[in-house]
């Protein structure tokens, strides 16, 4: 009995230990109660005074702030109100009253419909970098390679390289882009190139208001088959932003450029160019990415010939850094060469490699 009783004191001292440590875990969590009477806890990470986002053993959850009755934090919350303030300090919220209590010194009591933002202490660190970046912050992109190889009855081989590397900050956009794409066939016994281009280029984006922007860009590009050395487009204009949501971000802009084109037939033209575009930017789902860019070119030099441009690209995310994605490139040109078409399409598919800063 003495043994039982000793067996049974220490199960019980266990659990206690156990009780305590969850019931202390639970006091260190963030708490949503719901107005339904459900409890979920976690960190807080932000919250935009219609949605909160709560970080959780079962990942990001956003939760509708018209369905939650109290709100506690147990780390200091980063609380701006509607008239510019910024409050540090833990947070209590019941029906529309909010408490932030500073580290030091007196609570602060506010109404619930004033404070218009909430962050962690995380996501206030990333909003300070974003205000005043270095040149080498918030850089973010893709590199993809693809490669192709037949042998046998037919011997070919293709490679395909392309990079879109960004940064953007609330003033500004950096743009780089690369693609480059060489096909061979040596069915014959004589190597014979059935494509070889390369595009490369940038553009500058700078916010003169919430939905307009000014920018600058420079576009070059090489074609062996359409006897192409190189052409170089350099311009500027005005970008507008006809839809700006988390989820899509619809662009209208127009412009005017101007083209040096050379060919290895000895050939050289310059032309003025006006532009005329729009590019999208979506995300169905928050793993899916789609981008589209169209790009009109009317000659102003040579009345009636014209350029397009169109790009676009689908990419789904498989891990943190590996993406598929499928590419399309499409140039046309209203005046090509002699002995070359007006069409180049570029099509590549294959994984991503992509990160962000």
């Amino acid at each position: 009995m003495a043994e039982g009783g000793t067996t049974s004191m220490i199960r019980r001292t266990l659990w206690s230990i156990v009780f305590v440590f969850a019931t202390f875990q639970i006091a260190l969590a963030d708490q949503l109660v719901m107005k339904n009477g459900d409890r979920i806890t976690g960190s807080i990470v932000r919250s935009d005074g219609k949605v909160v986002t709560l970080k959780s053993d079962y990942g990001d959850l956003n939760v509708k702030l018209e369905t939650v009755e109290q709100i506690t934090s147990s780390d200091p919350l980063y609380v701006v109100t509607s008239e510019g303030r910024t409050l540090v300090g833990t947070l209590a919220a019941r029906e529309n009253q909010i408490e932030v209590t500073p580290r030091d010194g007196p609570k602060v009591e506010l109404a619930r419909s004033s404070v218009t933002l909430i962050r962690s202490k995380s996501e206030q660190a990333a909003y300070e970098r974003l205000l005043k970046p270095g040149w080498f912050d918030l850089w973010g992109g893709y590199f993809d390679l693809g490669y192709g190889l037949t042998t046998g009855n037919t011997d070919t081989s293709s490679i395909a390289i392309g990079s879109n590397i960004a940064r953007i900050t609330t003033r500004d956009k950096t743009q780089l882009y690369l693609a480059y794409i060489n096909s061979k066939n040596n069915a014959t016994g004589v190597t014979v190139t059935t494509a070889n281009a390369l595009r490369f280029g940038g553009r500058y984006d700078y916010k003169l208001r919430p939905r307009l922007s000014a920018f600058g860009f420079g576009d070059f590009e090489h074609n062996e088959i359409q006897f192409l050395d190189l052409r170089s487009v350099v311009g500027g204009g005005l970008g507008y932003d006809v839809i700006s949501t988390e989820k899509a971000l619809l662009q209208g802009f127009g412009g005017a450029a101007w083209n040096h084109e050379s060919f290895n037939t000895g050939l050289s033209r310059d032309s003025a160019e006006l532009l005329i575009g729009e590019e999208l930017n979506y995300k169905p789902t928050a793993r899916t990415k789609l981008f589209e860019r169209f790009q009109y070119f009317p000659n102003l030099s040579d009345g009636g010939e014209y350029r397009l441009t169109f790009d676009a690209g689908l990419s789904t995310k498989l891990t943190k850094y590996l993406d598929w994605q499928l590419t399309l490139s499409d140039r046309y040109i209203s005046n090509p060469v002699p002995g070359s078409k007006n069409n180049d399409l570029l099509l590549t598919t294959g994984i991503r490699f992509s990160f962000q800063q």
